[in-house]
């Protein structure tokens, strides 16, 4: 496996949808190549902090938001959920 296949594989690798046989030639490479256990350590903190970030939260709104800007964030998640 290439690093460039490696990369094409990691988000099956993350989801735990690869066969045997792909998971087994990924952990291989994994095992030896310290650049792409970088890549993917920074991937998934990526996608971590992405999640993070759209959480549902209950914290109050800061005082000196913008109504508008508000309301253009709620409409767009009623938007986004239908």
């Amino acid at each position: 496996m290439t690093c460039r296949e490696f990369v094409e594989f990691l988000w099956r690798y993350i989801d735990n949808t690869l066969s045997p046989t792909e998971r087994t030639t990924f952990d291989d490479h994994l095992s030896k190549c310290p650049h792409c256990v970088k890549y993917m350590q920074q991937y998934q903190e990526t996608t971590h902090i992405g999640k993070a970030a759209v959480a549902a939260s209950d914290d109050p709104v800061p005082t000196d938001v913008p109504e508008d800007l508000i309301q253009a964030i709620l409409k767009s998640r009623i938007n986004a959920g239908s």
